[in-house]
């Protein structure tokens, strides 16, 4: 199959730039390959799903059953040699390896303070259905019940009856997934619910005051369309298990941030969206008392990927992401509910700009941000009273794709991703903890 049918397979989140070895040699065991995909574009988690749902789409096509071929190698470890840790109060720290390598996971805290990690794709071939709790008191991972559906690039939230909610995400074929189901903590065990009304990647997922869950935008791969943003949203009631469509936002998108305010409506905010690629520095308001979005003041800059973070004086921290015309941001800028407006704040470090991070509100009111789809093993630290960023503690290892939990004792949990070794992919297990 030409490099140009597997690229239209490959349209998940839409990327402006991928780089591969073409003419494609047959694919055989005596004939390995080592694949290089360099990828530049918009992405709500990580740009690692691009990556991956190629090498997913070539191993499809060929009919090889085996990423060894392509030179894709997973660790149960921090492979190689670690970068050095910065000096300073706070560090980062090994926290053990989870049961397998997992890139583009979803993590949420349990009411116990448990963390369960679910689904992911662990760079070895196909996509995880098993998930698995970091019990902090013990310091280690087991395994815990599975998906009914393996998936990866899903959301995941806690309900307020404590149990967790995991919808939409790609399949193994780099399909979007309309599908959703439950994990129940007093069982340990996964069980289907209601489907969404469309199949969702790259979606926003919001627990409302009242329980119910909004998700919002992202992609259906399924319709064949090279670019399909949603503009629709829906509501998830966990009383009855089903989904039910609610007022669909002002601009499709993908790709977006999506912040709880105090007063109880939703920010979202940038993604990209249109006919062709592109970033949008549009956001909205969501109502759940209409049940309707409405314009609000547009970002400074045009941002996807980009972090969101609720500081606890109810201003919102948006840092980072793609401009997607060859431009990542080191820039922030805060919106103020009040006014419904959006200010610059001060910058990440400029040598450093970041799309695909994640940011951390710690128990202070500052605010972690690290990693990123420059596979950097930096981390920075926002302080809300002075707005300025300053550099915090090192990773022990480059991830991209990995998840980042704030624990009850202040601690921060950061597990799996992938990174670069000897110029290829590897899937990671290994975990580490910031202590602020």
């Amino acid at each position: 199959m030409d490099i140009d049918r597997i690229e239209a397979l490959l349209r998940t989140r839409s990327p402006r730039e991928r780089t591969y070895a073409r003419p494609l040699p047959a694919l055989t065991e005596a004939n390995p390959v080592r694949l290089t995909v360099r990828v530049r574009g918009a992405s709500s988690t990580s740009r690692s799903t691009q990556a991956l749902a190629l090498v997913l789409a070539l191993v499809i096509v060929s009919g090889s059953a085996a990423f060894g071929v392509w030179q894709f190698v997973h660790t149960t470890g921090s492979p190689g040699p670690a970068p050095s840790a910065s000096e300073g109060p706070d560090s980062f720290s090994a926290a053990g390896s989870m049961t397998t390598p997992r890139v583009n996971a979803t993590a949420a805290l349990l009411a116990d303070g448990r963390v369960l990690i679910a689904g992911g794709a662990p760079f070895t071939g196909g996509v995880l259905a098993s998930a698995e709790l970091y019990d902090p008191a013990a310091g280690r991972f087991e395994a815990t019940g599975s998906m009914s559906t393996p998936r990866w690039d899903m959301t995941s939230t806690r309900l307020s009856d404590g149990r967790i909610l995991i919808a939409g995400g790609l399949d193994s074929s780099s399909q979007a997934l309309s599908s959703a189901e439950i994990y129940d903590p007093t069982t340990g065990t996964f069980a289907p619910t209601g489907s969404m009304g469309s199949a969702r990647t790259g979606q926003t997922a919001t627990l409302l005051a009242d329980g119910r869950v909004l998700i919002a935008g992202g992609e259906d791969t399924t319709t064949g369309s090279s670019l399909a943003p949603l503009a629709t949203a829906e509501l998830f009631d966990p009383t009855t298990g089903k989904f039910s469509p609610t007022g669909s936002m002002e601009a499709a998108r993908s790709g977006s941030v999506a912040t709880l305010l105090p007063d109880g409506r939703v920010l979202i905010a940038g993604g990209y969206g249109g006919v062709v690629e592109q970033a949008l520095s549009s956001a909205e308001l969501y109502d759940p008392a209409t049940g309707r979005f409405s314009p609000t003041g547009n970002l400074t800059e045009e941002r996807s990927g980009a972090t969101a973070t609720l500081l606890a004086d109810g201003r919102v921290l948006i840092a980072g992401g793609d401009l997607l015309t060859g431009g990542v941001l080191a820039s922030a800028e805060l919106y103020d509910p009040a006014s419904g407006t959006f200010r610059p704040t001060g910058s990440m470090d400029p040598a450093s700009p970041r799309d695909g991070a994640s940011a951390v509100r710690l128990n202070d009111g500052r605010v972690l941000i690290l990693g990123g789809e420059q596979l950097t093993n930096t981390a920075e630290l926002y302080n809300p009273g002075t707005e300025s960023f300053t550099p915090a503690a090192s990773m022990t290892s480059e991830r991209s794709g990995f998840t980042a939990t704030l624990l009850p004792d202040g601690r921060v949990l950061i597990a799996g991703g992938w990174r670069v070794v000897a110029g290829n992919a590897v899937g990671l297990a290994s975990a580490e903890l910031y202590e602020p």
